[in-house]
């Protein structure tokens, strides 16, 4: 009898679209077959078309979250501030960019499969001149220039002529704005051509959404491309000898990604970015690393950084990996929610000492 009183109630969770179940439904991602996802449901702390692929059957638990996202929406919540269940992480379909809640392991998982995204506050610009990044010795001029066919970035350079080492700086998810042009001017007035580079050839985003577009529609063959392009254009007009790369979030993965497909470069500086853990992936290698991560981020977790220095360690190159405890994902960037003026301020510090050293 208390078995037919189970079924009846689970039977009508789902006449009623409760769900007992932590699988979470989306759309397929649209976009570049780099970011195309592996499967439209989550089953726990997999997709689902993995377990399927090994014949393992999935036994959900009892209730995914309560109440459902799009109910939270329905009644005036703000996407980005849906709450869910105790054990429950909050996440932003790529597809689509409604919320969804997956369990805390899967959590980086599907950032990395590129079905979900990082709940991130829209963009404000009431902050982004932070003086806790603080100039060098030299006077700064900047520039438009088109390096990659009519790709547009922004150079900027100390005044007095001289031979500077180059720096390849790329942008966060929001694009080629203010805060980043900004971040240009500050580091070449420490003694470096740096040259801002556009991936998403003339789009800014200020709004999350506006940013989730930016990304499922990114060629990640043709952002190589640009980055690359990017040191060929330091390298012929300014002839560095040293050259190095820094992104930071969407960027810092980038500025592995370039470290991964570019042989030339010296120095590679990564905030946040989305992780190769492969030591054979990384042996192409050849200089050292500077990583700056959050503690508390869910999407770049403590233990893929610790494999990723892991395997640094492991084939001998030199690296610097910071974790600050307590900080979020994107809390070096004075324009979001989530900066941290001290850490900010001792990673900015770490940065300059890391370019110094390996560049100069």
């Amino acid at each position: 009898m208390k078995k037919f009183i189970l079924l009846s109630f689970v039977f009508l969770l789902f006449v009623m679209g409760i769900y007992p179940s932590s699988t979470v439904f989306a759309e397929q991602a649209t976009g570049k077959s780099a970011w195309q996802v592996m499967s439209d449901k989550v089953c726990g702390d997999k997709l689902c078309s993995e377990l399927e692929s090994y014949n393992v059957k999935f036994t959900p638990p009892s209730i995914a979250y309560f109440p459902p996202p799009l109910k939270q929406i329905s009644q005036g919540t703000e996407p980005s501030n849906v709450t869910c269940t105790e054990g429950k992480e909050l996440v932003l379909k790529q597809s689509d960019g409604l919320p969804a809640c997956v369990n805390f392991s899967s959590v980086e998982k599907l950032i990395m499969r590129g079905w979900a995204i990082h709940i991130l506050p829209d963009y404000s610009d009431k902050n982004n001149n932070s003086e806790i990044f603080t100039l060098g010795e030299f006077i700064t001029e900047s520039e438009s220039v088109a390096y990659f066919g009519d790709t547009i970035g922004y150079l900027a350079k100390p005044t007095i002529d001289g031979h500077y080492p180059g720096v390849v700086m790329i942008h966060e998810w929001w694009g080629l704005n203010d805060n980043i042009k900004e971040m240009a001017d500050k580091l070449a007035s420490h003694g470096y051509v740096v040259l801002a580079v556009d991936l998403y050839e003339g789009n800014v985003a200020t709004t999350y959404d506006q940013a989730r577009q930016l990304i499922v529609s990114y060629d990640s063959e043709r952002g190589i491309q640009n980055m690359n392009s990017a040191t060929a254009f330091i390298n012929e007009n300014y002839a560095s000898e040293k050259i190095g790369s820094i992104g930071w979030c969407f960027g810092g993965g980038q500025s592995l990604n370039l470290a991964l497909n570019n042989d030339d470069m010296d120095a590679t500086v990564i905030y946040y970015g989305s992780l190769v853990t492969d030591p054979e992936k990384l042996s192409s290698i050849q200089w050292p690393v500077l990583g700056i991560f959050a503690g508390l981020d869910k999407g770049i977790t403590v233990d893929s950084v610790n494999a990723f220095e892991s395997s640094l360690n492991e084939l001998g190159i030199q690296n610097d990996i910071n974790i600050y405890s307590g900080v979020d994902h994107a809390f070096a960037n004075p324009s979001g929610e989530r900066y941290a003026p001290d850490e900010s301020k001792d990673a900015w510090g770490k940065t300059i000492a890391f370019f110094e050293s390996n560049l100069k």
